[in-house]
């Protein structure tokens, strides 16, 4: 028998695909395998067919291409009404003159998830996921699942249902299976545009502070989970997060994730990489990086890429000691610091003279490199109490040890638990022998305390101004607790290394949406009416959508507080949905105080 013969007209047949007991639309395109010649098909579902012969598009045909959709031949006897309702359902999103609803009846809580529509138009990130999908519906369902777990603190598997009472963007019901071919369509590339993007967003020389934080996991099917100093305490292994989040513009704009057992130190080069490759220009970026970062390796790297940077130094490298020691003796503040009165600190800067070998040789010498030196009279007397409770307690350990005679630790824990004493013991039972004060590294610990040093890298502030400038990375600390608290995100919940990639993606649009939205309800007289971000959320819900086939849809008056939440964040009022008068307006507005939760 003949085989079917070859399409010349550049259409795909699609067939009904049975499949433990789904029927499925499907088609069979083919790859020629290079070496072999043989034809390679691949089968793709587009829907789903029901008993009637009705096709039911499935995410893969809702984000296709128009090109793609015209490419497909479904058989003459097949029911296509859904296909008509979806090209309905976009134009109608599209066309902003067109006045109805063509979808069933619906009454839907909205204020909140305007008030998100609206921030994610004022940071540009509606604007950036559509540059990279081009496809309406992917972005509407990326945004709503970035709002999702921002404003409900639940997982996915129960967004179908929260999307029959609340509208958010996505005009179609979201199933598990949905949301997992969608996470899974995200890739690296995708990654990269975005933060590509997003670097195009920013001023130059914004301060731009660099920190991890720790996931943990309770499953072991991603690479990256590792056991390593877990952050939270938790005996769990774990991933490493890292992001970049501007003090200028109050958002995360960079984010990657490490194996859980790697330093930070060791993730710099990555960092730097990374951010070369995604478009931002180091004469743009300030990097703000904390002590984990601080090696000479990687002051080497900032050195030789020109990269602007603040560094927190440790005091223990051996210029910054050179430096304490250089200020004598002295019973409560160092002679020849300056104090500042109003940050309670004393403080000196040093130009620092050093040199790089670059590639092919080439000597590069670091551009404007400054050790600036601080001392806090508060601090150090909390580190010498500490020191000596310290001492005390490992002490005591080792006197029990002696005592009992037990089996000691390895080496390398011994010196890490009691640092601050000499212990001999015997090599073949690892019994102790003996133990005293080592004199010399408590000595360097008292000497030290109190102090505590910044590096910069081609930057003219003065000491003061890098340590105001310093302190700002408190703010990515909120943003962590916002990833960890408020969006419900504290663990690793990825099963698959390319949803990891899509769950991280969409995570990262959530964290802009709540970042800006935190830093409006901090500067702003927000901050007196509602105790969080939440709060204030909570108050735009009771906000409805009412939408009834054929007719124009309606959103529910604003009053109260509701008004003062749309002018703090300065977008305009839906048409039709603000008082009547100015005088309306101030005798809606609520009168309740708010206590201060945090």
């Amino acid at each position: 028998m003949a085989g079917r013969p070859v399409r010349t007209d550049g259409k795909l047949r699609v067939s009904i695909h049975i499949n433990n007991g789904y029927r499925y639309a499907s088609s069979q395109p083919y790859t020629i395998d290079e070496k072999t010649g043989k034809k390679k098909y691949n089968r793709i579902h587009w829907g789903i067919v029901d008993d009637n012969l009705k096709f039911i598009p499935k995410s893969r045909y809702i984000y296709a291409s128009m090109e793609e959709r015209q490419a497909l031949d479904f058989p003459n006897e097949w029911d296509l009404s859904e296909i008509d309702k979806l090209i309905c359902l976009e134009e109608d999103s599209k066309e902003a003159s067109i006045p109805t609803y063509n979808g069933e009846d619906m009454n839907r809580l909205y204020g909140h998830i305007w008030l998100m529509e609206q921030v994610a138009l004022e940071t540009g990130i509606r604007q950036d996921l559509e540059t990279i999908f081009e496809n309406k519906a992917i972005v509407d369902d990326i945004m709503t699942l970035a709002m999702y777990s921002y404003l409900s603190d639940l997982s996915y598997n129960r967004i179908a249902r929260w999307q029959e009472i609340e509208r958010y963007p996505s005009e179609r019901e979201l199933s598990p299976t949905d949301i997992t071919r969608l996470t899974q369509s995200i890739t690296e590339k995708h990654r990269m545009e975005l933060l590509h993007l997003r670097s195009l967003r920013l001023e130059k020389n914004e301060l731009c502070a660099v920190d991890t934080t720790t996931r943990s996991a309770y499953g072991s099917s991603l690479a990256d989970i590792k056991w390593g100093r877990n952050k939270e305490g938790l005996p769990l292994e774990q991933t490493l997060e890292v992001v970049v989040y501007t003090l200028d513009s109050h958002m995360p704009v960079y984010y990657r994730t490490f194996p859980g057992n790697i330093p930070d130190s060791r993730c710099l080069d990555t960092i730097l990489l990374d951010l070369e490759h995604a478009g931002f220009n180091e004469q743009k970026m300030v990097l703000i990086t904390d002590r984990g970062f601080e090696t000479i390796q990687n002051l080497k790297k900032y050195i030789l890429k020109g990269q602007a940077m603040i560094m927190c130094t440790k005091v223990q490298q051996k210029h910054v000691l050179d430096k304490i020691l250089r200020l004598g003796e002295f019973s409560t503040i160092p002679e020849g610091m300056q104090a500042d009165k109003d940050l309670r600190v004393c403080y000196q800067q040093y130009d620092i003279g050093y040199d790089v070998e670059g590639s092919n040789n080439e000597i590069v010498e670091a551009d404007r490199l400054k050790l600036n030196l601080y001392f806090d009279v508060t601090r150090r007397g909390e580190e010498l109490f500490n020191l000596k409770v310290e001492i005390e307690e490992q002490r005591v350990q080792l006197e029990e040890f002696l005592t009992t005679q037990a089996v000691l630790d390895d080496d390398k824990t011994l010196r890490s638990a009691y640092n601050y004493f000499k212990i001999k013991y015997d090599c073949e039972d690892r019994t102790i022998l003996s133990y005293e004060l080592d004199e010399k590294k408590i000595a360097k610990a008292k000497r030290t305390s109190g102090f505590f040093a910044i590096t910069t890298h081609k930057l003219d502030m003065s000491a003061i101004e890098v340590f105001q400038a310093y302190r700002l990375r408190d703010e990515q600390e909120k943003y962590f607790q916002q990833m960890k608290s408020q969006t419900d995100n504290s663990r690793q919940r990825n099963s698959s290394e390319d949803g990891k990639t899509g769950r991280l993606f969409i995570l990262f649009v959530t964290l802009i949406l709540s970042s800006h939205t935190r830093h409006i309800w901090r500067t702003t007289n927000l901050y007196n009416l509602f105790s969080s971000t939440l709060e204030v959320l909570d108050e735009m819900r009771s906000i409805r959508c009412i939408e009834h086939k054929g007719k124009e849809r309606y959103i529910t008056p604003f009053v109260a507080d509701e008004l003062s939440i749309s002018e703090a964040f300065g977008f305009p009022v839906p048409e039709g949905c603000a008082p009547d008068s100015p005088r309306q307006s101030k005798s809606y507005r609520s009168k309740r105080s708010h206590k201060k939760t945090g």
